[in-house]
């Protein structure tokens, strides 16, 4: 009995051990926190829109903004000049309720280096819910910018797909490069 008790010890380790290597290898892990703007404080508010100053991974900062039925996300202490502003999709839309953070640990500690958040598009002509898309967001010093947009509901593998686009943030450059649009599309 005891040697079966040993082996599932072991076996057990193993497996604690397994997503922790996997994780160093790979230099990526996810995060996840919750988009609730009840939760958050509102920092403006008129007839054209609003601004919530929201908690984000590990008290990092995250601005959302919402302005004619579309919203924008921005990030760090100096969201407005760390970002290329309000950016959003065309039709009008609203937030899933969590945020995926990309976390690398090229530095020797993890840190975000993107975002990956639902965006529900609705329909051009009923306003209704039509489409997912997943945007990937990189987050760096003066430039940050959306870098990916992924359907969600075209691409079986949306959500790793969407993973991959913000494992290369960093080597975008929000200025001159163009959003990449990943697989099949018909979000709007």
């Amino acid at each position: 009995m005891a040697k079966v008790n040993n082996v599932l010890a072991k076996c057990v380790l193993l497996l604690a051990l397994a997503p922790s290597a996997a994780m160093a290898q790979s230099g990526f892990t996810s995060a996840y926190t919750d988009l609730d703007l009840d939760e958050c404080l509102v920092l403006e508010a008129d007839d054209f829109g609003v601004s919530w100053s929201c908690p984000g991974y590990k008290g990092y900062p995250l601005l959302v903004e919402e302005g004619d039925l579309r919203f924008s996300l921005s990030y760090g202490f100096e969201p407005r000049e760390n970002s290329v502003g309000f950016q959003t999709l065309p039709p009008f839309n609203r937030l899933g309720d969590k945020l995926e953070w990309r976390l690398s640990n090229a530095l020797g500690r993890w840190f975000p280096i993107a975002t990956i958040v639902r965006y529900y598009t609705a329909h051009p002509k009923t306003g209704e819910d039509f489409g997912q898309v997943l945007v990937v967001t990189q987050i760096a010093q003066g430039n940050s910018c959306h870098i990916a947009y992924v359907d969600a509901r075209a691409n079986a593998n949306a959500n790793e797909l969407a993973r991959q686009a913000a494992d290369k943030a960093g080597d975008f450059d929000c200025a001159n490069d163009e959003v990449e649009i990943i697989g099949a599309f018909e979000a709007y």
